[in-house]
C-alpha cells in the first residue's frame, strides 16, 4: 500500500499478510461496521509483525523536496493539499498556526489562507508531537533538517502559536564574496530578520571548509547552520558544528571552541549580546578568521548599538581644543572609535541578490562618525541560475538630503575603467565621472537612512 502525500514524497508501507487465528473471536459492537478480535491470553506472549515502515524515497527526488515534505507533514491533510498546490511552494517562506485563527502559509507574493477552518489544541498537538523539544528560546527543528519550529506560549507555558520557517541550503548563495572569503577577511553581515544571513553564512562555511581546506568550527546556538540532531546538515560540508545549550552561554562555547579545538575559521549566527560582541573581540585578537552575523539594516545601527558597538572598535566621546576643532571645521565635542574593529570587512544585505560591501570596516565607521560619506561597493548577481557577478563596481555617493546613495550600473566596456572580476573595483572620483561617464549610464537610486 502507497500513500502519496503533497509533493514528491512517498511513505512506502509494506503490510505484511496477516490472517486471523481460528482462536480468535469476533464481536460486534453497536456500530454494525466495527468488529474486534479477542485473542486468548496464553497468545498474547507472541509477537506478530503487522507492518513494516521504509523510510526510502523514490530515485532521483530532489533532497530539497523531501525536507520540504517533512516540514508539510506537521500538518493536517488539508492544509499540507493547500500549501501543496500553491504555484509558489518551492519557495515557501513560513507557515503560522495560531490558535483560534486560521493558518497562514507566507510566499514571496504574500500571504495565503491554507484553511477555513481555524486551528485548534489537536491541530497545534500533533505538529508539536513531530519536532524536538523546545529550548529555553522556545524553537525547535526537525531532525537532519535545516527548518525551525518556534513557539508562542501562553501565561501558563503552554503552547498556543506555532511559526515553522523553511530552511534550505542554497549552492552559490555566497557567490558574491568569494574573493573576501578566499583572502581570510573577516565578515560581518548585517541585515534584519528573513533577507538571508543564515543561509549565506551556511555556504561561506561549507567554501571555507571544502573549497580552502580550512579548519571551520560553527557555534551554533539555535541549530540553523547545521539543522536540528546530532548529525549535522549536509549544507555545511565538513566544517564542525559545536551546539550550544542555552542561548545565554554562547560566548563561553565561543572561547571553548577555541582553546579545545584549534579552528582556523569561527562561525557565528546572530552576535546579539555585549559579551558574545566581546568573546568574539578575543577571537579576533588570536589571529582567528571570523564569520558573523547581526541584526540590523546599516552600519550606523551597530555604531548606535551600546551591545554591539564593540564589533565596529566600540565609540567613545573626545573633547578637542579650540584650534583642533577649529581646524577640523567640527565642535568640541566629537565620537571617535574607540579601537580596532573585530571584523575586517562588513557586508549589507539588500536583498538575496544584491550586496553593499565595506572592504574596510574601519575606514567606514571612521567617515560616519567624522560626517563624512563612505565609499561603498555594491554587488548585484543576475539569477539564482546564472551565478556570476552583473555588477561589481564602486558607489559613488552624493550627499543628497535623504541619504540616498547614486550606483553605477551595467558600465560600457573601457579599457580605462573596465576591471576584471578577480581585481578590486575601481573607485572613481566625481570629477572623472563627468568627463567619462556621462550620458552613458543609466542612474538607479537607493534610498536608506536619514540623513547625517
Amino acid at each position: 500500500m502507497i500513500l502519496r502525500f503533497p509533493l514528491p514524497l512517498h511513505l512506502h508501507l509494506h503490510l505484511n499478510q496477516l490472517s486471523v487465528p481460528n482462536s480468535l473471536s469476533p464481536k460486534r459492537f453497536i456500530t454494525p461496521h466495527i468488529f474486534s478480535h479477542h485473542p486468548p491470553l496464553r497468545s498474547l506472549h507472541r509477537t506478530v509483525p503487522v507492518l513494516r515502515v521504509s523510510s526510502s524515497y523514490p530515485a532521483g527526488l530532489d533532497e530539497t523536496d523531501i525536507e520540504l515534505g517533512r516540514l508539510l507533514s506537521l500538518l493536517p491533510e488539508e492544509m499540507r493539499r493547500r500549501v501543496s498546490e500553491h504555484p509558489e511552494v518551492q519557495m515557501l517562506i513560513e507557515v503560522v498556526m495560531d490558535l483560534g485563527r486560521k493558518p497562514l502559509a507566507r510566499f514571496p507574493s504574500g500571504d495565503f489562507v491554507i484553511s477555513e477552518y481555524p486551528i485548534t489544541v489537536e491541530d497545534i498537538q500533533y505538529a508539536t508531537a513531530q519536532v524536538g523539544d523546545f529550548a529555553v528560546d522556545n524553537r525547535a527543528g526537525i531532525s537532519r533538517t535545516l527548518h525551525r519550529i518556534s513557539a508562542i506560549r501562553n501565561r501558563k507555558g503552554t503552547i498556543i502559536g506555532l511559526t515553522c520557517r523553511v530552511g534550505r541550503a542554497i549552492s552559490g548563495s555566497a557567490k558574491l564574496l568569494q574573493d573576501l572569503v578566499q583572502d581570510g577577511s573577516s565578515l560581518l553581515l548585517i541585515g534584519p530578520p528573513g533577507v538571508g544571513k543564515t543561509t549565506i553564512i551556511r555556504e561561506i562555511a561549507r567554501m571555507l571548509a571544502n573549497d580552502y581546506n580550512k579548519r571551520v568550527m560553527i557555534v551554533d546556538t539555535s541549530n540553523e547552520i547545521g539543522g536540528d540532531g546530532d548529525i549535522p546538515h549536509a549544507g555545511i560540508g565538513t566544517a564542525r558544528r559545536m551546539q550550544v545549550p542555552n542561548s545565554d552561554m554562547q560566548h563561553k562555547v565561543l572561547i571553548e571552541a577555541v582553546e579545545n579545538h584549534m579552528p582556523q575559521v569561527i562561525v557565528i549566527d546572530e552576535i546579539g549580546t555585549k559579551l558574545e560582541a566581546m568573546a568574539a573581540s578575543t577571537i579576533a585578537q588570536r589571529g582567528i578568521q571570523l564569520v558573523a552575523t547581526a541584526h540590523g539594516i546599516t552600519i550606523e545601527n551597530l555604531i548606535s548599538n551600546p551591545s554591539l558597538e564593540m564589533l565596529v572598535g566600540g565609540i567613545q566621546s573626545v573633547t578637542l581644543g579650540d584650534e583642533e576643532a577649529s581646524r577640523r571645521g567640527v565642535q568640541k565635542t566629537v565620537l571617535e572609535r574607540k579601537g580596532p574593529s573585530t571584523f575586517s570587512c562588513a557586508v549589507e544585505i539588500i536583498s538575496k541578490t544584491q550586496l553593499r560591501i565595506h572592504r574596510s570596516l574601519e575606514a567606514t565607521v571612521d567617515a560616519i562618525l567624522s560626517g563624512r560619506l563612505p565609499n561603498v561597493e555594491v554587488r548585484k548577481m543576475k539569477s539564482q541560475e546564472q551565478e556570476e557577478i552583473l555588477q561589481k563596481g564602486p558607489v559613488i555617493n552624493s550627499p543628497l538630503e535623504n541619504g540616498g546613495e547614486i550606483m553605477l550600473e551595467d558600465a560600457p566596456e573601457r579599457a580605462d575603467v573596465q576591471t576584471r572580476q578577480d581585481e578590486s573595483p575601481l573607485m572613481l572620483p566625481i570629477d572623472m565621472l563627468e568627463d567619462s561617464w556621462e550620458h552613458r549610464l543609466p542612474l538607479r537610486l537607493f534610498c536608506y537612512g536619514n540623513a547625517q
